[in-house]
């Protein structure tokens, strides 16, 4: 029988092994508790993209092997978003075509997002596109089709929506309604997350167990927005190549564009026509911005990434990019194009994505190089790795602050900058007499496959004035219309007879005018904003008007440029 003077020794053995274990256990618990802190707090569009849905499901429509290649189409229902009473068809169904290689060489693969309208035939293959990068890389590819869902009909309102105007609806009922999910972007990120799904599954059943388990994804426009959020999103994104989407940090940019033009850009249309743009200071837009705009996920979106955008642009402004881009965490690479808009026609954009993926997928080295944009208006660039050429593109505006392909034309310029002395390439220009000019410097590398890898320093715009930043963006929306004449008194006889057809055709009582030389603009308050405006520009059109353009004024003036 133990006495209790004979416990002593073991229960101070106790006490020393608790004392030597409570730092430990104090460090794990401040590790923990650390790491929840460095974690980032789910949104409420994190809730709505990882929420099960029983309706997800797929199919394989058809599948050959042709080349090496097998292609197969996939029949793929993503969701079920909103409820019957809010949109006549809830169930988001896709076409998903892949490009798989009999025996792919890595377990990554390609995700591209892409748009088109539902209720057509299944595609018989994947792009041509896709089958050319899926056989340079002998990696996966796949392109997700109908991005958003479309067209569909909301609250029974008889009107089908696509695109822009489905998505600046879906903005209206958050602003009305604060409830997150009437936010498309949920939904169209929910789909690309499926697609990856899919992905896997099918390359698994074709090509004989081959495991897909990381994703590099791409797509433009809304669909390159939704590529940045599915980044922020899904941890199985381990690059990522946004297109065209050059609004990061929304609200800045967004006032940015009106400060410049003063007024919107009618790319940016069906945002006027929702009433968004004359909300620009409510707190509720403030909040779906939160929600969705990537700046405020980018804590999350450390990958490596290549950002394409358009010099041209008719959506966002060349120079954009000083709102995001010191901001963005991990390795980032930019490519500005010149000369194409939008759409990214007639370049070489898509060499860049295939050059990037393909650098990604053998984990070659991507080029180093920064930029400094010095006091006296100088661009510095330095670069560790070699280029194969350096050079300044340059456009010149001599009466606005508009680079937009579809006001400017083809105006950029370029010239092959030599390095410095030390190494460095410097880009000045000076300041022009009248207008305005962009420039940016592209350094071309060898991306160590077919194409060449082009990347950029950001737009400078000089002189660096905005010269409508005095203006209210908030205002209620009214359109003007401008357009070029032969002559100064055809312009004259034009004004003197535009008063009866507006108020006999379109309704318009109160019509204002402005002549500047050989261009007319006329401004009014539309009723019906997309139909009234085309009528008026093809009436104008018939009196022999050239280089019709719209402006979307905030308020009821008109700008007018000398």
């Amino acid at each position: 029988m133990k006495t209790a003077q004979s416990a002593w020794p073991q229960i101070l053995r106790q006490q020393r092994l608790c004392l030597c274990l409570a730092p430990l256990l104090l460090l794990q618990l401040f590790q923990h508790a650390s790491a929840q802190e460095h974690q980032p707090r789910p949104t409420a569009i994190d809730r709505y993209v990882h929420q099960p849905d029983d309706a997800f499901r797929w199919k394989i429509v058809s599948s050959e092997l042709r080349d090496g290649i097998h292609i197969v189409v996939v029949d793929m229902v993503s969701q079920r978003w909103l409820t019957a009473e809010q949109v006549d068809r809830t169930e988001w169904q896709h076409w998903v075509t892949l490009a798989i290689p009999e025996k792919p060489i890595s377990n990554i693969g390609l995700l591209k997002i892409g748009g088109g309208k539902n209720g057509g035939d299944p595609p018989t293959a994947p792009s041509q596109e896709i089958l050319q990068i899926a056989k340079a890389t002998q990696t996966v590819v796949a392109e997700l089709k109908m991005v958003p869902n479309q067209p569909l009909i909301f609250h029974g309102d008889g009107v089908p929506r696509s695109e822009d105007d489905l998505i600046g609806y879906t903005w209206d009922q958050y602003l009305k309604t604060g409830e997150p999910n009437w936010l498309a972007r949920n939904a169209m990120i929910k789909s690309a997350v499926r697609a990856m799904d899919t992905m896997t599954a099918v390359t698994a059943e074709v090509a004989a167990g081959h495991e897909l388990n990381q994703f590099v994804v791409a797509g433009g426009s809304k669909r390159g927005w939704t590529t940045w959020l599915t980044g922020a999103m899904d941890k199985r994104v381990v690059a990522i190549v946004p297109i065209v989407i050059d609004v990061l940090n929304t609200d800045k940019s967004m006032r940015h564009h009106f400060a410049a033009y003063g007024y919107w850009a009618p790319a940016i249309a069906n945002y006027v026509q929702h009433h968004i743009m004359e909300r620009i200071g409510d707190p509720r837009l403030a909040e779906a911005y939160r929600l969705i705009d990537p700046y405020y996920y980018r804590d999350r979106l450390t990958m490596p990434k290549l950002i394409l955008n358009a010099a041209g642009d008719q959506f966002f402004l060349p120079d954009s990019s000083q709102f995001y881009w010191g901001d963005l965490q991990g390795e980032k690479h930019l490519r500005y194009v010149p000369n194409t808009d939008h759409g990214m026609d007639d370049s070489d954009a898509m060499q860049s994505l295939i050059a990037f993926y393909s650098m990604i997928v053998h984990d070659r080295p991507r080029p180093e190089y920064s930029w400094k944009n010095l006091e006296d208006g100088t661009t510095q660039v330095t670069t560790s790795t070699k280029p194969l050429e350096v050079r300044l593109w340059q456009a010149h505006n001599p009466v606005a602050r508009d680079f937009r392909l579809e006001t400017l034309g083809k105006e950029y310029t370029s010239q092959v900058l030599e390095a410095q002395p030390d190494g460095t390439y410097l880009a000045s220009l000076p300041q022009p007499a009248s207008g305005w000019t962009a420039y940016f410097v592209e350094l071309t590398f060898d991306s160590g496959s077919p194409f060449p890898i082009k990347l950029t320093t950001n737009v400078q715009v000089t002189p660096n004035t905005l010269p409508y930043s005095h203006r209210d963006p908030a205002g209620v929306p009214s359109v003007t219309l401008k357009c070029e004449l032969p002559t100064e008194a055809d312009a004259r006889r034009l004004l003197g007879q535009v008063d009866e057809p507006f108020k006999v055709h379109f309704g318009v009582e109160d019509l204002m005018t402005q002549q500047v030389g050989t261009t007319v603009y006329l401004n009014w308050m539309p009723n019906g904003f997309k139909s009234e405006v085309e009528a008026a520009m093809a009436w104008l059109a018939s009196q022999k008007c050239q280089r019709i353009n719209i402006q979307l004024e905030a308020g009821r003036h008109i700008t007018a440029t000398r």
